[in-house]
C-alpha cells in the first residue's frame, strides 16, 4: 500500500474516533493576544498536510510567495513554521539562535535503536552534546586532522579517476553520483577505521555500501507517524521497524571493528592514528564524556549524513556542467591553465581555482544537499519579528527557497557561476542568502571536510576526462528533476561517458 493509500484510511478512521474531540481540544487550547504567523486555514484532522505534496521544498516555497517569510502551517497534528528569507533565518539562527536550536523535531524513524538517546546530531544542546560535538570537532573535523588525512583522500579521488578510466577504455556510462557516493564512503571509513569498508573497483563489496544507502532512502520517507504521533505503536508504513534492522547492522560491524581494533592495541600499541584510535583514547580518558555506545552512534550519524550529502553535490554539479557546456568548458580551461591538462587535483589547488569554487557555490545555492535542512523544535513560545512561534512547533528552514529568491539572485533559476566571481558570499554560515550547511550552534560539523572533498572530486573529474551525457541526449533535454528526501537527489541518476582528454 502507497504513502496516498494508508493517510487516506488512516485518517477516515481518526476522523471517525477522534476527530471532533482533537478539533475542539485545537480550538480551547489557542491563546489569546497572540500574533501567529499567518499561513492557510488547516482543513479538520489533515490540517495542512494536503499542500505538501512530493516537493515539500518547492510546495513550501509557493505557499511563501503568498503568506511571507515566517509561515505557520498545521501539518497533521503538529504545529509548523517555516522560514524562507535569508533574513528571518538570520533573525532565528543568529539573533535568537539559543532558542531555535536547543533541540530537534526528531523523526520518529530516527528513535530506531535509542539512536536519538546519543546522536549528536539529535541530542538537544546541553552538556553531553557540547561534550560529543567538542569530541566529533576534534578529533574528526579538526584542520590538523584532515591534513594529517590529505594524502589519504588524494589516493582515495585517484582511486575513483581509475574507476572512470575503466569505462572510458570500453566506451561505458558512468554513474556518478553512485561513484562519488562510493568515493566518499572509503574516504569516511579510511579516516576513521583505515580501510575501505566497500570494493571501490566493483561491486563484490557492496553490502556496506547499499546498508547505507538504505538507511538514506528509510529516513527520507514521508511518515505519517510523524504528522500523527498517535500512530507510533503501529508504525503502519514500516519504516521504524527497518531502519531498526539497518541501523544494527551498521551498529553490530562498529561494534566489531572497534572490538578488531582494541585487541590489535592490546598487542601492537596504538599504531593507526586515526578518528577512531583518538576516539577511544578520549573514552578511556574521559569515559563519563563518551563511551562506546556514543562512539558506534557517532559512526553512524558521520556515514549516514555525510555520504549522500556529498556525492548529490558532486552528481548536481556534473549535470548543471553537463547542461551548460559553456560553464564546463570554461572550468576546464581554467584546470589546464593552473594545474596542467590531465593532472588529479590537490586539495592546496583549489585556492587558485576561482571559477571552480564559483561553480561549487552555485551548486550549493540551486542544490543544498538538506532543503530543509534538518527540522528543530521551539521548546518554549518564541517571538519572532513580531510573530508568536507556539511551543513544540517544528521549525522548517527552507534554503532551497532562499536560493532562489529573486530579491536577492538574479536570473536566480539560471545556473550561473559568474555570479560569485566579484562576490563576498561564502557557503560557512555566516552569509544568509547561501547557507547549504545551517549555521549557528547547529552547523553541520562536517562542513570542513566536504568544502575540502566537493572542489577536488568534482575538479579531478573535469580535468581528466570529456564527458558526453549517454544516449546522445543533448544538453538542453537533460532530465534535471529533484527527488526530495532527507537529501535532494535526482531523481533521475546522471550517467556520463568519460571520454579521453
Amino acid at each position: 500500500m502507497d504513502f496516498q493509500s494508508i493517510i487516506i484510511a488512516v485518517l477516515f478512521a481518526w476522523t471517525l474516533v477522534q476527530g471532533l474531540c482533537l478539533l475542539a481540544k485545537i480550538s480551547s487550547s489557542k491563546s489569546v493576544g497572540k500574533r501567529l504567523p499567518p499561513g492557510p486555514v488547516p482543513l479538520p484532522v489533515i490540517g495542512n498536510l494536503h499542500f505538501l505534496g512530493e516537493q515539500p521544498h518547492k510546495s513550501l516555497a509557493r505557499l511563501a510567495q503568498k503568506y511571507g517569510p515566517v509561515m505557520n502551517l498545521k501539518l497533521g497534528m503538529l504545529n509548523t513554521v517555516v522560514i524562507s528569507s535569508s533574513a528571518m533565518a538570520q533573525q532565528a539562527l543568529q539573533k535568537q539562535d539559543l532558542a531555535f536550536s536547543t533541540h530537534r523535531s526528531i523523526p520518529n524513524a530516527l528513535l530506531a535503536n535509542n539512536h536519538s538517546q546519543f546522536s549528536v546530531t539529535l541530542l538537544p544542546v546541553a552538556s553531553k552534546w557540547r561534550a560529543l560535538r567538542k569530541i566529533m570537532n576534534s578529533n574528526i573535523f579538526s584542520g590538523n586532522r584532515l591534513n594529517t588525512n590529505q594524502q589519504l583522500r588524494a589516493k582515495k579521488i585517484q582511486e575513483l579517476i581509475i574507476y572512470c578510466q575503466k569505462s572510458s577504455q570500453v566506451g561505458e556510462a558512468v554513474d556518478i553520483g553512485r561513484a562519488i557516493f562510493r568515493t566518499t564512503l572509503n574516504l569516511l571509513s579510511n579516516t576513521i577505521f583505515s580501510k575501505d569498508l566497500t570494493d571501490p573497483y566493483s561491486d563484490s563489496g557492496k553490502e556496506f555500501k547499499d546498508l547505507v544507502w538504505n538507511m538514506m532512502v528509510e529516513a527520507g520517507k514521508p511518515n505519517l507517524v510523524d504528522y500523527f504521533p498517535f500512530l507510533e505503536k503501529f508504525d503502519p508504513q514500516g519504516i521504524r521497524r527497518r531502519l531498526t534492522g539497518h541501523f544494527t547492522k551498521a551498529l553490530d560491524l562498529f561494534q566489531d571493528l572497534i572490538d578488531e581494533r582494541l585487541e590489535e592495541r592490546k598487542v601492537k600499541g596504538n599504531k593507526n592514528d586515526d578518528a577512531l584510535d583518538s576516539l577511544l583514547n578520549v573514552s578511556q580518558e574521559r569515559p563519563e564524556e563518551i563511551d562506546r555506545t556514543h562512539i558506534q552512534h557517532m559512526l553512524l550519524d558521520l556515514f549516514a549524513a555525510g555520504t549522500d550529502t556529498s556525492s548529490n553535490t558532486v552528481e548536481w554539479a556534473m549535470t548543471e556542467l553537463l547542461n551548460n557546456p559553456e560553464a564546463m568548458a570554461k572550468a576546464q580551461a581554467e584546470l589546464a591553465d593552473v594545474i596542467g591538462k590531465g593532472k588529479l587535483l590537490d586539495e592546496a589547488d583549489v585556492t587558485g581555482l576561482s571559477y571552480l569554487q564559483c561553480i561549487v557555490k552555485e551548486t550549493f545555492r540551486l542544490h543544498p544537499p538538506a532543503p530543509l535542512l534538518l527540522p528543530r523544535r521551539v521548546e518554549q513560545d518564541v517571538v519572532l519579528c513580531g510573530y508568536t512561534i507556539p511551543k513544540d512547533s517544528k521549525i522548517l528552514i527552507n534554503v532551497w527557497a532562499m536560493g532562489r529568491d529573486p530579491s536577492i539572485w538574479k536570473n536566480p533559476l539560471m545556473f550561473n557561476p559568474e555570479r560569485f566571481s566579484n562576490s563576498e558570499i561564502d557557503v560557512r554560515g555566516r552569509d544568509f542568502e547561501l547557507i547549504p550547511f545551517g549555521a549557528g550552534r547547529r552547523i553541520c560539523p562536517a562542513m570542513p571536510m566536504a568544502l575540502r572533498m566537493v572542489p577536488v572530486m568534482l575538479g579531478s573529474l573535469l580535468n581528466s576526462f570529456r564527458w558526453k551525457i549517454e544516449g546522445d541526449i543533448a544538453p538542453k533535454d537533460l532530465n534535471m528533476e529533484e527527488k526530495f528526501g532527507i537529501t535532494l537527489a535526482k531523481a533521475h541518476p546522471l550517467r556520463a561517458i568519460p571520454i579521453p582528454l
